[in-house]
């Protein structure tokens, strides 16, 4: 406990920061989903698309400033971005940005499924950036990409579904095609961060390991309960890459 409480008082912005940055990062954060909103609302989007435009727009912005400002400022924009998923939950049912996250199928937890996803990136992104440093670059890559195309994915070409475990009573189910995707796109965000960031050369050996990394955090997302993928995703693949960088 005293480890976390330190990371965030390491972590903890500046008066400065939070006065010239944190207007930016809520923005960005009301931007992302205000755009994710009209998607749905103006041209008929499916919220499986939308839900995860925001969420692409969320992780790829968060992996950007871990690799080129570092954990700090990765921090204060998941601050602000919070700000507006709880402006979304309070406006609730019939608002723009509410509906560009919250998914049909999940009523009547509409809600519980918009705040299940979000503490456990808070959980991931925590656990990754606290444990395993730069190495959580990788976590929000994969689940910012390689999750991300899971779901419309298995929306739009799912035909084989299996059910997955649910905390709650609300039925879940994901697709083999879907599952794909998220091996695919987990292996070039593996890729990205292995060759492009950590600079290891793309021997036989490194490619083989950029598949294996990809190949669990696919399963993992497969059997990864309801609305935790998010965490699971973020810390499985940091510490594979911590482990070899």
């Amino acid at each position: 406990m005293t480890r976390v409480l330190g990371f965030f008082v390491d972590n903890f912005p500046t008066p400065i920061e939070l006065a010239t940055l944190g207007p930016v990062w809520l923005a960005y954060a009301f931007g992302a989903l205000g755009l994710a909103g009209w998607l749905k609302r103006k041209r008929g989007w499916r919220t499986p698309y939308t839900r995860k435009t925001f969420h692409f727009l969320t992780f790829a912005m968060a992996a950007a400033l871990q690799w080129h400002s570092g954990t700090r400022a990765v921090c204060l924009f998941g601050a602000m971005t919070s700000l507006a998923i709880f402006f979304a939950v309070w406006r609730g049912d019939g608002n723009l940005f509410y509906e560009a996250m919250a998914r049909e199928r999940d009523a009547p937890r509409r809600t519980h499924y918009i705040f299940v996803p979000y503490l456990a990136t808070l959980v991931g992104g925590v656990s990754s950036s606290l444990l395993f440093g730069p190495a959580a670059f990788t976590g929000f890559l994969v689940t910012g990409l390689g999750d991300a195309i899971g779901e419309p994915v298995g929306a739009r070409f799912g035909k084989h579904r299996y059910p997955v475990p649910s905390l709650r009573s609300v039925p879940s189910t994901r697709s083999l095609e879907g599952s794909a995707a998220v091996f695919a796109v987990s292996a070039l965000s593996v890729a990205v961060a292995l060759i492009g960031i950590f600079h290891m050369h793309p021997s036989p050996l490194v490619c083989m390991q950029i598949l294996g990394i990809a190949l669990a955090s696919a399963l993992l997302e497969a059997i990864s309960p309801h609305g935790w993928d998010n965490a699971t995703l973020q810390i499985a693949p940091s510490y594979l890459v911590y482990l070899l960088v």
